[in-house]
């Protein structure tokens, strides 16, 4: 996603580059503060942030793709990127969930 946006500002599409910044980060962000949250259940509230975080990233590049500043290998790498992503944190909140 950085690459991304690194171009977007070259560009001076400051405001894409800002909010897929801003997006992507927000995934490492939730996934960080959960995990110092004080249970199991508080720290999947975090990675359920993380996981809709990567559903706002997705949804920037189709933005981005629309109106051509990023091209269809880009958009598809990135989308599968981010589904690997999402199933990662899918997983990780099942096991969490799982009964001890």
């Amino acid at each position: 996603m950085c690459d991304i946006a690194e171009i977007l500002e070259a560009k001076k599409k400051y405001r894409f580059a800002e909010q897929l910044n801003g997006a992507a980060l927000s995934i490492s962000n939730n996934i960080a503060e959960g995990s110092g949250a004080s249970s199991k259940k508080e720290f999947c509230r975090f990675l359920d942030y993380a996981h809709r975080s990567v559903f706002e990233n997705a949804n920037i590049l189709h933005v981005l793709h629309l109106r051509k500043y990023i091209s269809d290998e880009q958009l598809n790498f990135l989308l599968e990127e981010l589904n690997k992503l999402a199933r990662k944190i899918n997983s990780f909140q099942k096991y969490l969930n799982k009964p001890e």
